[in-house]
């Protein structure tokens, strides 16, 4: 039987954390298990993790469904789609198999692109690659967790550009059962001997189809990284923005802000997925609505910053030793300026 190759390619970078990241893994897992449920698919269908941050790896090389386990998924600083394809690239290279004159290979690839942001690296050369070389010879279907993701580039990837927002209660339910067919199709078609092309009918009350490049909004949230000053484990935050309309007599507009989120533990792994070229990027704290307790140790707040730029958590005032530069700092009464100050935040 010739194989059908499944490759899902998953943005694992921080705007991902918490909420997001989990219902990915869940429905990777829901998509599985769908899977084995179908004998066209359980015939056909090998599936592999290709994850990308600040860096790409594939996190589970190409297997058959039936021995297939879905991983815990990383989380890390950076969104560089450049580095996932030229990793997507390498593996079709490596797994799949060519026809040559002696024997069919397998079935024309399934890649499912899932990003929730811009790319932070230079994605350009990795894309004409892939158009050259490897476009006519897969089957990509983007899609776009929320309206920020760039659809200029996904565009420029494939025709195939979907928006899913998750709005109601069973969204993501729907989109995952909507993933789970799409794959359960093209397995019965190259069951039947048939290249199919096709996708299944959407559920535009749930997801669209792009057919023009999208404006691009303001950046979606806020992600700043800290260290438990007790424990020295790290955690993330995240802020959400919100947009209000204000109006007056003059005039009306939309004012945006970012609101907190949540606080997260993170994996010390998050910096080895995390882009190590990353701009020197800041925010100013008047512009994010409230501070979160540490997650490890449960101090007031994990939103202290140490002389060396790093955020940390503490309890009060006092002086603690900086988990990140190991020297003694004072923290006095919290000040009443409302101006804010700088801190340095992630890409996202």
């Amino acid at each position: 039987m010739r194989r059908l190759p499944v490759f899902f390619v998953l943005d694992c970078s921080e705007s991902m954390v918490g909420e997001n990241l989990k219902n990915m893994e869940d429905g990777l897992q829901s998509v599985i298990r769908t899977l084995r449920t179908d004998p066209h698919a359980l015939e056909s269908v090998y599936v592999s993790i290709i994850a990308f941050a600040g860096i790409a790896k594939t996190i589970a090389p190409l297997v058959e469904v039936v021995s297939f386990y879905s991983p815990k998924l990383p989380l890390g600083g950076g969104t560089s789609l450049g580095a996932a394809l030229d990793t997507l690239m390498a593996e079709i290279d490596k797994s799949v198999v060519r026809t040559t004159s002696d024997m069919k290979g397998d079935w024309k690839p399934i890649v499912y692109l899932f990003t929730d942001g811009r790319p932070t690296d230079n994605p350009t050369p990795a894309l004409d690659r892939w158009n050259a070389k490897y476009a006519s010879k897969a089957n990509l279907i983007a899609v776009s967790l929320g309206k920020d993701a760039d659809f200029s580039i996904l565009k420029k990837l494939t025709e195939n550009v979907i928006v899913f927002e998750d709005t109601n209660d069973g969204d993501f339910k729907k989109f995952v059962t909507w993933i789970s067919a799409s794959v359960v199709a093209q397995s019965k078609s190259v069951g039947e001997n048939r290249e199919n092309q096709g996708l299944p009918v959407f559920d535009e009350s749930v997801m669209q189809l792009v057919k023009e490049p999208i404006a691009l909004a303001d950046e979606a949230c806020v992600t700043l990284v800290g260290r438990c000053h007790k424990t020295r484990k790290p955690y993330i935050i995240k802020y959400d923005r919100e947009v209000k309309p204000v109006t007056t007599r003059d005039f009306k507009l939309n004012v945006s802000s970012y609101h907190l989120a949540g606080c997260y533990p993170l994996e010390e792994e998050y910096f080895a997925w995390s882009d190590n070229k990353a701009a020197n990027l800041k925010v100013n704290t008047s512009a994010l609505m409230g501070s979160p307790g540490c997650p490890h140790c449960g101090n007031l707040t994990a939103f202290a910053v140490c002389g060396c730029g790093k955020l940390l958590c503490v309890n009060g005032p006092g002086a603690i030793t900086c988990p990140w530069c190991e020297t003694s700092v004072s923290f006095g009464p919290e000040s009443c300026d409302d101006g804010g100050f700088d801190v340095a935040r992630g890409r996202g």
